[in-house]
């Protein structure tokens, strides 16, 4: 094989990798609503909102519109390994605090506080201490951050394990 003919084949090969990324959305890419509530609806995850809607302008909606795929197997991740019950209450909507790794980036999600959820975070993962806000704070494995904001968990997916 001449070196033309193998930086030919190296170039399709990574153009055909490239594509499969871009089609399949790779796991920094953001996703639509559509496509979010998909994968999380066939994962047996559910979500609810005060205002029973989706527009991410509206605080009182859940969106997941920008949402990170990242995100979306974090939770579905999540959901096999605890065994739980999950309904998102919180996405990408306005109303969270800013940043780098926020809702409005698609980073983080809301989940109703569970019995389950609760016992699965407090016995897998370790303890971090307090957040600034006073939210005690708990670390999984992977990195993701979990914030006990009371009536709900705040949850930071740096990636896609739980």
């Amino acid at each position: 094989m001449t070196t033309l003919s193998r930086i030919t084949t190296l170039l399709a090969a990574l153009v055909a990798g490239l594509a499969t990324l871009v089609l399949t959305g790779g796991a920094a890419s953001a996703v639509t609503q559509a496509d979010a509530a998909s994968q999380l609806s066939a994962a047996g995850i559910t979500w609810s909102s005060s205002g029973g809607c989706t527009t991410q302008s509206n605080s009182t909606c859940t969106s997941f519109s920008g949402i990170r795929q990242a995100t979306i197997d974090g939770a579905k991740t999540l959901k096999g390994a605890s065994g739980c019950a999950l309904n998102i209450t919180g996405g990408t909507e306005v109303g969270h605090a800013g940043g780098t790794y926020s809702h409005e980036t698609g980073y983080k999600l809301d989940f109703a506080r569970t019995t389950c959820l609760t016992g699965w975070i407090h016995t897998t993962y370790s303890y971090q201490g307090l957040r600034g806000d006073g939210a005690p704070l708990y670390k999984a494995a992977s990195g993701n951050l979990y914030a006990d904001e009371g009536n709900h968990w705040d949850v930071t997916f740096y990636g896609c394990g739980c």
